[in-house]
This record gives structure tokens, C-alpha cells and sequence, in this order.
């Protein structure tokens, strides 16, 4: 195919196509890849390469890579939020084929710097059963005891980067992602994320007449949720530097999910009941500690919940609205 600027998988997904459009900003020859056919993907960019690849497949991960790139973004995984990862542990430790084959190919091609989109999922679990947790700082992957299914494959793909930078020189690096969010997103249908189902449920409260919405256990338990914006910010500015190991990727702003619904009743100018049912919750909480990427970098998350969420609610009460509407909307 010829070298290229920059390759990103998963780019029709939610993170890779707001990471594809901020690589075109900046003046990048941009190859997107994803395994959905293209009217699935959530952003488009005419601009871009785009190219239908299923890069669980060692000789896709070889076309995509062909020619060399300077920069490579693997974002593509089979994820989801919690109902989703709870549910589908084996399709998540499946992600670990085009992990293996990605950097299989980066280390037969020409490749500059290779990122890997890790998760927060990698953290032992001893150390996130209290909703007051204390911030969790990289070292505490380790005794390793990640979240069952996704966590093991993100850990177990990022030591993988790891030894391929030792063994074989390819510049590897490892960004740990706390729980993204923003428009153009995963917003209904069971992938979806805390935020994402939050805004769809107050929309639909809103437009329906409804007064109440339904909340996942107690909704005392805490997480901190990280803006799209910084998340693409992070990715560049780890990627790009000499930073070996993984850092965190997250917001250090901490709230409960019951606190999360409050923050989009208000920004919806509403007020809902809130009825707690069973369903998956994941650890009992969950926050990121950015004393080292700040040290690392200079730089840490800087969005806030309230006004990441504003954006993400005016784009998903649109989704919503076009659905009740008959209306085309986003559903991928």
C-alpha cells in the first residue's frame, strides 16, 4: 500500500474515529481500518484511507502495515462497557488475536512508534472494592489480578508490547484508558458505557413523559470518567514521547453513578426518580492516580464531567429524538 503517516484500527469505532479526525487535523496520510463494512462506522473522513480489514487476521494486519507506517494506533478490540464485558469474557480475551497479530506485523514491516489502547480493567481487584478507592497508580496492575475476561487480555497484551520493545526493538508504548466518553459514540443496545446509558435514559425520560430511570445496584459505586478530547490528547502525547512503560489515561475526578445521573438531570434541566435494579457492576469503584503521567508528560486530563457530559448529552438526545422519530440516528 506505501508508507504512511499514521495506521489506526478500530478506527471505526468511537475512540479511533475521533483519533483519525485529530491525526487529519494535524496534516497526517491517515489509513483507518476496521472490520465493519464502512456505512457502520461511526465518523467517516473522506480524507482518510479507509479500508475494511479484519485484523484478527495475521495477513490483514500485514496489508494494513504494508509499505511501513510512523505511527500505529491499535485501538480495535471487542468491548464494551460492563453489561457487555460482564457477559462476554471469552469474545473479549479474543481480542488477544489481533493484538498478537498487529505486533506481529509491525515487527516484519517498517513501523516508528506503535501504541497500544489499554484499560483501566488491567487494575487488581483487591484494590478497587470500596467506593472511596484510592486513585490507582500504575504499579497496581501488579500482583495481577485484572477484571476477568477484558482485563486479562489488555494486561496480557500490554506485557506483550513490552517484550516485543525488548526483544525485538519495536518502540511500543501503552496508554491505560479510564472509561471514555463523548458523541459519536456506543449509546444504546448493550455495549454502551456509563455516561452514554445515562444520557439515552434521562433523554428518553425527558421526551417521553417519563419520570424515573433505572439505575444498577445501589448506584453508590464510583468511577471517573474521561472526556474523548483528552483521551485523543493523551494518546498523541504518549505515543509520541519516550515513555516506555503504561500510564494512565483518565480523569481523576471521581463521582458515583448516582452522582453521574444527577449531573445529566441538570444539565437536561429535569429531575427523575431513580429506581435501583440488579445488573453488572463491575469493582466497587474505580479512579485514576495522574501523578505520572503529569510528571512524564506536563500534561493530565482537563475536561470536566459537567461539560464533557453537556457535549455528550446534546448529541445523544439527538440519537434519541431520531429514534422515537423514525428518523435516521446512529446505532452501531
Amino acid at each position: 500500500m506505501g508508507r504512511i503517516d499514521a495506521v489506526v484500527t478500530g478506527a471505526g469505532g468511537f475512540i479511533g474515529g475521533h483519533l483519525t479526525r485529530a491525526l487529519l487535523a494535524e496534516g497526517r496520510t491517515v489509513r483507518a481500518v476496521d472490520r465493519k463494512p464502512l456505512e457502520q462506522w461511526y465518523q467517516l473522513h473522506p480524507a482518510a484511507q479507509n479500508t475494511v480489514r479484519d485484523v484478527s487476521l495475521r495477513d490483514a494486519c500485514l496489508q494494513v502495515l504494508d509499505g511501513g507506517a510512523d505511527e500505529v494506533y491499535h485501538l480495535a478490540a471487542d468491548m464494551g462497557g460492563m453489561g457487555f464485558i460482564e457477559a462476554n469474557k471469552a469474545a473479549c480475551m479474543l481480542s488477544v488475536l489481533s493484538s498478537t497479530h498487529m505486533l506481529l506485523a509491525a515487527r516484519s514491516c517498517d513501523i516508528g512508534r506503535y501504541f497500544y489502547s489499554s484499560s483501566a480493567c488491567v487494575y487488581a481487584a483487591g484494590k478497587q472494592t470500596d467506593a472511596a478507592v484510592l486513585p490507582l497508580r500504575e504499579e497496581d496492575a501488579y500482583p495481577a489480578m485484572p477484571e476477568d475476561g477484558y482485563g486479562w487480555e489488555k494486561l496480557f497484551s500490554e506485557r506483550m508490547g513490552r517484550h516485543f520493545r525488548e526483544d525485538y526493538g519495536l518502540a511500543t508504548r501503552s496508554g491505560r484508558y479510564h472509561n471514555v466518553y463523548g458523541p459519536y459514540g456506543t449509546w444504546t443496545g448493550g455495549r454502551e458505557k456509563a455516561p452514554a446509558a445515562a444520557c439515552r435514559k434521562v433523554a428518553t425520560a425527558l421526551l417521553t413523559g417519563q419520570r424515573e430511570v433505572e439505575i444498577w445496584g445501589d448506584g453508590e459505586q464510583t468511577r471517573s470518567f474521561t472526556y474523548i478530547d483528552d483521551c485523543v490528547e493523551g494518546t498523541l502525547r504518549l505515543a509520541r514521547s519516550e515513555v516506555t512503560e503504561p500510564l494512565n489515561i483518565g480523569s481523576d475526578q471521581l463521582v458515583s453513578i448516582n452522582q453521574l445521573f444527577a449531573l445529566v438531570e441538570q444539565i437536561a434541566g429535569v429531575e427523575l426518580r431513580h429506581r435501583h435494579v440488579p445488573g453488572p457492576l463491575g469493582v466497587r469503584g474505580r479512579n485514576s492516580d495522574n501523578t505520572r503521567i503529569f510528571k512524564e508528560l506536563g500534561w493530565q486530563p482537563e475536561i470536566s464531567l459537567l461539560d464533557g457530559l453537556a457535549e455528550t448529552y446534546r448529541w445523544v438526545y439527538d440519537q434519541v429524538a431520531a429514534q422515537l422519530d423514525g428518523r435516521p440516528h446512529f446505532t452501531a
